[in-house]
Order: C-alpha cells, then sequence, then structure tokens
C-alpha cells in the first residue's frame, strides 16, 4: 500500500484494513519535512535560470539548484508561490511548475506536496490577468451580500486549483477597528464583528465548494494594530474580553465553517500571554485558546518566520517556540535547512517528542486530499468567471458625495493622484487626460493644480493618505482651485477623514482592473452605486453609510 494511499484513509477518517499506519512509513526526516512550508526560487521545477540556480543553492545548500531538488532533499511539505521568487508567470508555466514540484514530492516521500500563495484578491493578489480577480474583502463587505464573497471565493479557488495551486492563504478573517492598520485596512471585510464572521463563513463555504484548503488567517486578529509584522512589531492592548468578543468570533465562524488551517500571526497581545510572546510562538493563545477553548484540530501555520516582528529572536528559538505553542507548519523559516535540524536535534535530546512532531504530521496529512497533478493547459479567467468577479466589484463602489456627479460625456476630465496603474486604468475607462503624481513633490502638485485648471473635472486617487501627507497636501491642493474635484479612495475608505471639505467622494476599496471598470461606469453614470461604508469613518459616517442607488 502506497504512502498516498494511506494519507487518502487517514483524511477520510478510516483505517487500513491491515492497521498500518501512513506515519510508520516515515523516518523522522520525512515527518519533520513536512512541517516546513517555503518558496522556492524558478519557473520551472527542474530548469531555472542561473540566477534561480544561484539563489537555490544560496537558500538551501550548493547541492540544491532546482526547486524539485529542494522538495526532495528536504521532503518539504508545502511549498508558496511568489513573483518575487519567479513562480509565477503564465497559467499554463504555474501548472507545469506545480506538476513538477508534485513530482519531485510523489517520487520522494509518496505525499502530494502542499502549494499555496496568497490570492486574497484586491490589494494582495500574486496571479494577475488573465485570472478572474477578486475586488478584495472590503469591496465584498461593501455589498452587504455575504453571497458575494462565497461565489468570488469560489471562483478564485477553482481557478488556483487548475494552476495546481490546492491551499489558498486566504481569508482574512480580521476585524479591522483601528482605521490606521496599515496591516489590514482593504484586506478586511468591515470593522464590525457580525459583518466578518457572515462573511467569513460564506467565504469558506466557496472556497470549500471549489475543493480548495483554506487558510483563516491571522489568529487571534491583526484589526486593532497599526504596525504590520512583516515590518515591526505589532502589540494589541486591548483587554481579553475585548478581543474575545470583537476579533475571536469569525475565527470561530471559520472553524465551524470547515477552514482547514489557521494562521498565527506575530502580534503581541498581553491579554492573552502575559510573558509578551508573540501569538505564533505562545503556547496560552495556540494551544489554550485555539485548541482548547475554540476546539480547533486542523492545522495551524504561522504567518512567515521572515517578518520583522520576530527579529529578536534566534532562528532556532522561533522553531521551537512555535512547535512546543503547537504550531503544525512553520512558513518560510529564515533559514530551512536549520530549521529542521533544530527539530530532529530536539527530539534527540527530548526537548520536543516525536509523539508532538506526530500530531502535527498527522494533522497536515488529512488536509492533503488533493490530487497531485493538473491538467497542462489550464482553464482561467472564463467569461462567466469574469463576470462573478465584475458584478461584486460593480456592487461595492460606494458614493458618499455627489457633488461633481455624475461626469458628463461633454466634459474634459483630468485623472491625477497615486497609482501608475490605477491612473492609467481609470484614464482610460473615462476618456481621460492622465497626470500621475503619486506622492508627490511640491513641484508635481504645483503640475497637477495647473493641469487640473485645463480641464473642467479632475479624479484624484488616494490610497491611504492618512499616513502620506503628500497626497493630503496634493487633495488639499486641488480643492482650493474651486474646480469640480472627485476624490477617489482606492484603498481604504478612511481618506475623507482628511479632506472634509471635498464636495464629491467615492470610495473602491481596492485598485485591480475590475474596480477601475466598475469605478469608471458609476462616475460616468452609467452604473448605479450600491455600495455602502462596511466600516465607521468616525466623525462623518457611520457603518452602512452610502447615497445608495437601486440596480
Amino acid at each position: 500500500m502506497t504512502k498516498w494511499l494511506l494519507v487518502l484513509i487517514l483524511a477520510a477518517g478510516g483505517t487500513p484494513a491491515h492497521g498500518s499506519d501512513p506515519l510508520k512509513g516515515m523516518t523522522l526526516a520525512e515527518k519533520v519535512g513536512q512541517m516546513i512550508v517555503s518558496y522556492v526560487y524558478g519557473d520551472s521545477a527542474t530548469a531555472p535560470s542561473a540566477a534561480d540556480a544561484a539563489a537555490n543553492q544560496a537558500m538551501f545548500g550548493a547541492d540544491v539548484t532546482t526547486a524539485a531538488q529542494a522538495v526532495a532533499k528536504y521532503h518539504l511539505g508545502g511549498v508558496i508561490y511568489f513573483t518575487w521568487s519567479h513562480n509565477l508567470g503564465s497559467p499554463t508555466q504555474i501548472a507545469a511548475l506545480s506538476n513538477g514540484l508534485q513530482r519531485a514530492a510523489m517520487a520522494d516521500t509518496g505525499i502530494p506536496l502542499q502549494i499555496s500563495t496568497d490570492q486574497e484578491g484586491g490589494v494582495v493578489n500574486r496571479i494577475g490577468a488573465p485570472l478572474a480577480i477578486s475586488p478584495g474583502n472590503m469591496a465584498l463587505g461593501a455589498t452587504f451580500d455575504p453571497r458575494t464573497a462565497e461565489r468570488a471565493a469560489k471562483v478564485s479557488g477553482e481557478e488556483l486549483k487548475a494552476l495546481g495551486i490546492n491551499v489558498v492563504d486566504a481569508p482574512v478573517v480580521d476585524v479591522n477597528t483601528n482605521p490606521l492598520n496599515s496591516a489590514d485596512g482593504v484586506r478586511s471585510f468591515s470593522d464590525r464583528t457580525h459583518h466578518v464572521t457572515n462573511f467569513t463563513t460564506k467565504a469558506i463555504k466557496g472556497y470549500e465548494s471549489a475543493k480548495i484548503g483554506t487558510q483563516a488567517k491571522h489568529f487571534p486578529g491583526l484589526g486593532d494594530t497599526t504596525v504590520n509584522t512583516d515590518n515591526g512589531v505589532a502589540v494589541t492592548d486591548e483587554s481579553r474580553q475585548q478581543i474575545l468578543r470583537t476579533h475571536i468570533p469569525p475565527f470561530r465562524a471559520a472553524i465551524q465553517a470547515g477552514a482547514e488551517s489557521i494562521m498565527a500571526a506575530h502580534i503581541i497581545a498581553p491579554a492573552l500571554d502575559p510573558s509578551n510572546k508573540p501569538a505564533s510562538l505562545s503556547k496560552p493563545i495556540i494551544t489554550g485558546l485555539l485548541r482548547n477553548t475554540l476546539h480547533f484540530n486542523g492545522v495551524v501555520i504561522t504567518d512567515a518566520l521572515e517578518a520583522a516582528a520576530l527579529e529578536d529572536y534566534t532562528d532556532q528559538q522561533i522553531v521551537l517556540d512555535a512547535v512546543n505553542a503547537g504550531v503544525d507548519q512553520l512558513l518560510m523559516p529564515r533559514n530551512v535547512p536549520l530549521a529542521i535540524q533544530t527539530l530532529l536535534d530536539a527530539v534527540a535530546t527530548g526537548a520536543v517528542t516525536e509523539h508532538r512532531i506526530d500530531q502535527s504530521v498527522r494533522r497536515i496529512l488529512k488536509t492533503k486530499t488533493y490530487d497531485a497533478y493538473v491538467p497542462e493547459t489550464p482553464t482561467v479567467g472564463t467569461p462567466a468567471h469574469q463576470a462573478v468577479m465584475a458584478d461584486a466589484a460593480a456592487r461595492s463602489i460606494t458614493v458618499l458625495r455627489k457633488a461633481a456627479l455624475p461626469i458628463q460625456p461633454t466634459q474634459s476630465v483630468l485623472v491625477t493622484g497615486w497609482g501608475v496603474s490605477t491612473t492609467t486604468n481609470l484614464a482610460a475607462a473615462l476618456g481621460a487626460t492622465r497626470f500621475y503624481t503619486g506622492s508627490p513633490s511640491d513641484a508635481v502638485i504645483a503640475q497637477a493644480v495647473a493641469a487640473a485648471g485645463q480641464h473642467d473635472v479632475t479624479v484624484v486617487t488616494t490610497y491611504n493618505a492618512w499616513s502620506d501627507p503628500t497626497q493630503q497636501r496634493l487633495v488639499a491642493a486641488l480643492l482650493a482651485t474651486g474646480k469640480p474635484i472627485v476624490v477617489t479612495a482606492v484603498g481604504a475608505p478612511y481618506d475623507l477623514a482628511y479632506f472634509p471639505t471635498a464636495e464629491t467622494y467615492v470610495a473602491a476599496y481596492g485598485y485591480q482592473p475590475v474596480s477601475t471598470t466598475a469605478l469608471a461606469a458609476v462616475l460616468q453614470g452609467k452604473a448605479p452605486a450600491t455600495g455602502r461604508l462596511p466600516v465607521t469613518i468616525e466623525g462623518l459616517y457611520p457603518y452602512g453609510s452610502g447615497l445608495s442607488e437601486r440596480r
């Protein structure tokens, strides 16, 4: 009986007729390898470029030039795809890479490889066209219809599966209670617990119907923080009661909906663990709260271990603390060979028991019910799939003030502001002149003001302008012209708080082409604006606001 067949039996909750245990046929090194999810370099499993081969050698050792060799040598349980590691090109290339990596895994352990990527939609989206792209969580939340999250998740899940990606690192189920949150923002469905909970349930259901593994994140919630743990240490000062009441319910809903894995954040929550260990390394949070209180017995994976939030911890300490906390999968260890050796040594010395390793491996194997291989020519971006995402985006656009709307066909229009592709796509959709500013200098602001004076209407795009004074100065200067100015947030809608005198304000919640197309249609009066704020803009607009029109 092959290991893969044994894995399938275990995943189904059964036992082989002769009582065999798939773990009994595995070496300790193979078990530990299953607990590692790493990136690899190259667009091919076996034929990387010279630069990617050198990068693999630097990461995995001189004898490892290919991604397939990395999988085989270290018995990796999972690989995560990124653009910067050159994994994500065309659909055909991605499918071929996935199949090549699976061949390496199957030849090595006979156990399929977990292949994942962060395809949340909106601002965190690893693979673009020709795939059908979701407008993102907050845009979905703005529809106030959780079924949009289910439909978008199903489409996204089906397309990822066609590429050989069997786990999606989504959905984000954090409740974005802090408007200055640089970790979540529009990656969150809402700032209301019930809203996030309802959308979480439907999103998990959608992914499940696509038969793709899910990863609810970032436990126990990043919504109250201001710091992205990729860049620094994030701390929440909320009480245990506040955390349990506000941030935990969406995770409970994800568990009840069937989420296979939950990602542990590197956030420090003193109310949950007075030792001030990050959640990903905290036994009170992982075992105490997630396992014992919420009764989650699926896979717990860390957030990326390369994060700046963990820079004060040694590589060995991170690995041992995470496993002792109750974590099953280590995502992107800073040093993969060292992480594996650390666990092997820990078992040898008794610092970690093999029984503890076995617990994690059993959980991991139960999730590996997917087929190893996919067709060489994947079908993605079908008209039906594109229509689902376009509908979601169209229903999300939220108009809060509309003095300059709709833009008339006879009016000359300038599009300026943040986003190279955003301003390009929006200007094309509106038939407008484009003047890109990004985060502008005073000289560029003066040029934008001069350009606005030559047009009837100016549409200025902002992205998290609350953290960018240059964007704030640009919008203030444009408003001071007295000309019709349409302020459009293509990130979180909180920017309006910094432009209280703006007479026209629209929230698009994202800058993917599907969102800019929907935005243009609303600005021109070709489509109704039916979206509503899924968050509160303090002092201006409460949750649920919007000049909604019937579709």
